[in-house]
């Protein structure tokens, strides 16, 4: 998208006869951002102070859902139809991953007692956020960007045009990972009211036996412990899924820089060092698509087994 986009600015700024300098701050803030409030791709009424219009990032959140709710009932639906229940194909790697996540992520964690009541939401977690992280990678909107500039030729105002406004990564959108670990800090809650009553829980949060003193400062402490779990998951995760991104959109800007400072030619040359870089980049965030679901996973299961198993 970042080479399209320039090529038709240049050749825009061209036509009216201005040299428009290429501005790579710009462009990969435009890039890794959400679509704007004032250009949602659909827009919907404001209701208690909060805007429902449909924007960018909140689009990829419905892909991701509806890719994830068609393969898993696919894949289910199809293993259930065979005569001897053995699973193959994308059932096969389906349970490796669900036996994966229950059996060394969360029962280790939250006990085998626990591990029926807890699986199901760390598993809904762990494949959104895969889900989500690896459909980013996928560059689904420059090739509709490519196809509507060829093909279509669509007036600049188009549903098309809107679609290529903003990233394409949920997960690098911080309201989505707020969420996300909003749920994780519930959850916690939860766990401890189920595990040992809901008053019994609050007062787990700091040991016993300890001098009164001492409870004014660390009373406030585990307080502030609570929400800097959720804080961490939160930046964590958005900040991985962006810092990919902003690395690729970096690297090939230096195509265009040094277009503009040198020449063609220079940029070519830049090109030829630029391009494989970016491609080993972008390797090395497919690991990390995969890392990030596993980590905030885990500690989402860490935290509350440490709300079940309490011990300080």
């Amino acid at each position: 998208m970042l080479v399209q986009e320039q090529v038709q600015e240049h050749a825009a700024a061209a036509a009216h006869g201005a040299a428009e300098k290429f501005n790579a701050g710009e462009v990969i803030i435009h890039h890794v951002a959400n679509s704007s409030h004032e250009e949602p791709l659909f827009r919907l009424p404001t209701i208690l102070g909060i805007d429902f219009s449909v924007t960018k990032h909140v689009l990829m959140l419905w892909m991701v859902a509806a890719v994830l709710f068609v393969v898993v009932t696919w894949a289910v639906q199809r293993y259930l139809k065979q005569e001897r229940l053995i699973p193959s194909g994308v059932m096969n790697a389906l349970e490796a991953l669900v036996e994966f996540v229950r059996d060394d992520i969360v029962q280790p964690n939250v006990g085998r007692k626990w591990v029926g009541a807890w699986a199901p939401l760390i598993l809904t977690l762990f494949f959104f956020i895969l889900g989500a992280n690896a459909i980013g990678l996928v560059p689904v909107f420059d090739v509709l960007g490519l196809l509507d500039h060829f093909v279509l030729h669509t007036g600049e105002h188009s549903f098309l045009k809107q679609l290529l406004h903003g990233g394409t990564t949920a997960t690098s959108n911080f309201n989505v990972t707020a969420a996300l670990a909003t749920i994780t800090f519930g959850a916690i809650i939860v766990a401890g009211s189920m595990a040992h009553g809901f008053v019994r829980h609050w007062l787990n949060l700091a040991p016993h036996g300890l001098a009164w003193p001492i409870y004014i400062l660390l009373i406030p402490i585990e307080i502030m412990g609570m929400f800097v779990r959720p804080f961490a998951l939160t930046m964590r995760l958005a900040a991985n899924m962006t810092g990919g991104h902003i690395a690729i959109l970096a690297i090939l800007s230096f195509v265009f820089l040094f277009t503009e400072m040198a020449g063609a030619a220079a940029g070519v040359g830049v090109g030829v060092l630029s391009l494989p870089l970016g491609v080993g980049i972008s390797a090395l965030e497919i690991i990390v698509v995969l890392v990030q679901a596993y980590v905030f996973t885990l500690l989402t299961a860490v935290f509350i087994g440490m709300a079940i198993h309490v011990h300080h």
